[in-house]
């Protein structure tokens, strides 16, 4: 781009130098780095909103999937599916599933002491979800039995705090479910506090408590080939909503698979919602910047009429001034974008090192806002920031080519 050369050396002149009149120097320089940071402020803001946004939607999958696996199998009859181990073979045997474990749960009441009773949602599996484990705030998460012979169950922190129960103590859980025999019959289990985790997801620390699958088997009556439910691993969790229809699809009635994104339809709206207006609202402060470029060069080009004025009676284009300036654009953007981008970068990293945007957990599910950047929001960005502010720059390059050079020699 040879032909450039003049426009690109005028341009860096312009920006590097911006200067006028002795009398308007400081504040032409001025004008020009306030550009420059006002589109850096702009794209530093959308880049981290874009970044936080990202982390809100990852953190909460995390946290769901932890919970509940990629998709949920379970019987459409409102009961537990037969022949679940039949079932978990063949889910098993599929090429795009990871792992397969058999859920046995149901609600009932867990009782401390005569003042310490709380309905709780009963969650009998293999082994405590990894998630969870990894979430412990005190003790283990053996479900196994202890030497007493007492069941371990793991409580959500919330729901350890209701019942004052701490690892140790000695828990009775009532069941309203019989073995069938016995219509209208209770039936109670003892367990042991073994470990107590803290997701900060408010809804599930206050609700849950995991057994093993055989003590809730005992508990609600559940035969020994049976499950509530069959949780499902799957290797590209992006692919969980064919894949559960390709699973019901395969099996026929009863079994019924719902994705993770069907189970908690509700939370994953909102992050969506997050996802589609944060952005759109912080974009406004990137063309906002993008449009004091016009000032920008409006200003530089009054003060340098008298030096266009000059070039063009040497014989210098009028097509030569317009692309000088909308170079000239171009580059407040590029520094402003470039200039964003590293702000916005080197505040994630900070947010992610010390957590310094604090968020109340009951209200967002964690205790620090997530940041996930992504070099593709920040090429993408920074690429539409650059255009805007070329496109901004057009009318004020048009006004200059414009200028004629009898009378801006006329201004010196």
């Amino acid at each position: 781009m040879r032909f450039l050369v003049l426009e690109r050396f005028l341009a860096a002149r312009y920006l590097a130098g911006a200067q006028g009149r002795p009398e308007g120097r400081r504040f032409l320089r001025f004008v020009t780095v306030v550009s420059i940071a006002g589109v850096a402020v702009g794209v530093a803001s959308l880049v981290l909103a874009l970044a936080i946004v990202r982390g809100f939607s990852g953190e909460i999958e995390r946290k769901l999937v932890g919970f509940g696996a990629h998709v949920q199998v379970e019987s459409l009859r409102d009961a537990p599916l037969d022949d679940s181990e039949a079932l978990r073979a063949s889910l098993e045997q599929r090429a795009d599933v990871i792992d397969v474990a058999p859920v046995v749960q149901d609600f009932t009441l867990l009782r401390r002491s005569s003042r310490h009773i709380e309905g709780v949602s009963i969650w009998g599996a293999e082994r405590v979800p990894d998630f969870v484990g990894a979430n412990l705030s005190a003790g283990t998460a053996t479900l196994a039995p202890a030497a007493d012979r007492l069941d371990g169950i793991v409580l959500g922190a919330a729901l350890a705090r209701d019942l004052g129960a701490s690892p140790g103590d000695r828990l009775t859980a009532f069941s309203p479910r019989s073995d069938g025999r016995t219509p209208g019959s209770v039936s109670a289990r003892s367990f042991r506090v073994e470990g107590i985790f803290e997701t900060d997801l408010a809804d599930f620390d206050a609700l849950y408590a995991f057994v093993s699958i055989d003590a809730a088997r005992g508990l609600f009556g559940v035969g020994p080939d049976q499950a509530t439910r069959l949780d499902v691993r799957i290797v590209d969790p992006s692919a969980a909503e064919p894949v559960a229809r390709d699973i019901e699809e395969s099996f026929g009635f009863p079994v019924m698979a719902r994705s993770i994104y069907d189970v908690y339809h509700s939370l994953f709206s909102w992050v969506r919602l997050q996802q589609r207006i944060i952005p759109l609202v912080i974009s406004v402060i990137v063309l906002v910047a993008a449009f004091n470029v016009v000032a920008t060069l409006l200003m530089l080009i009054l003060e340098k009429t008298a030096e266009i004025g000059l070039l063009v009676s040497i014989g210098t284009s009028a097509a030569t001034v317009r692309r000088t300036f909308l170079l000239l654009g171009l580059l407040i953007g590029a520094c402003g974008a470039a200039a964003g981008s590293l702000l916005a970068l080197g505040m994630a990293r900070l947010q992610q090192a010390y957590g310094l945007i604090k968020l109340p957990a009951d209200a967002y599910f964690m205790r620090t806002a997530p940041v996930d950047p992504s070099l593709g929001d920040v090429v993408v960005v920074a690429a539409v920031t650059v255009l805007l502010c070329g496109a901004s720059a057009y009318l004020p390059a048009r006004f200059a080519a414009s200028v004629r050079p009898v009378e801006a020699l006329k201004t010196r």
